[in-house]
C-alpha cells in the first residue's frame, strides 16, 4: 500500500509478512483454546472433533488422522472412555479392530465449547472500530485461501 509519492508506506516482506502473521494466529489459537472444555488436554480435544467431523472411526483410522501412534491413542481414547465421552465396540466387519465413536456427552461439550469461542471472538470483534471490522471482512476469504480453501 503506498501513499502519495512522498508518504509511501513500505510494505513488508513476504517473509515479514509470513512471520507476523504465524505469530498472531498462534496467539489467536492459544486463547481461543483456552475458552473451550476445559480439564481436557489438546490431544482429547483433536480426537474428539476427528470423531465429531468423521464420525465413528476404527483405531488405526484415528490414529492416522490424528497423526499419532495407535498406542498413544488408546491411551487418549481410554481416558475418553473414563470420562463418558468416547465408547468402543468391535468392528463387526473385522474381529481385531475396535471402532471408537463419540458420545452424546462428547457432542455436547464440543458444541459448549464451540459456542465458548464464538462468544469471546464477538466480544473481541465488538472492541473494533468500524474500518477494523471491515478489513477483518476483507481479510477473510484472503486467510480462507492460505489454508487450501477456495
Amino acid at each position: 500500500m503506498y501513499g502519495d509519492e512522498d508518504n509511501r508506506i513500505a510494505q513488508p516482506s513476504d517473509e515479514e509478512l509470513a512471520d507476523g502473521l504465524r505469530l498472531t494466529i498462534g496467539r489467536l489459537a492459544r486463547r481461543l483454546r483456552q475458552q473451550s472444555l476445559g480439564n481436557m488436554t489438546p490431544s482429547q480435544r483433536s480426537v474428539l472433533a476427528s470423531l465429531d467431523r468423521s464420525g465413528p472411526l476404527r483405531i488405526g483410522e484415528l490414529a492416522r488422522v490424528e497423526n499419532i501412534s495407535p498406542a498413544s491413542l488408546s491411551g487418549i481414547v481410554g481416558r475418553l472412555e473414563d470420562r463418558g465421552l468416547v465408547t468402543r465396540r468391535n468392528d463387526p466387519a473385522d474381529a481385531r479392530s475396535t471402532i471408537v465413536e463419540s458420545t452424546s456427552e462428547a457432542t455436547a461439550s464440543l458444541e459448549r465449547a464451540r459456542q465458548e469461542r464464538t462468544a469471546f471472538l464477538v466480544k473481541a470483534i465488538e472492541r473494533l472500530d468500524d474500518p477494523q471490522r471491515a478489513a477483518l471482512a476483507d481479510a477473510l476469504p484472503v486467510l480462507d485461501r492460505l489454508v487450501g480453501g477456495e
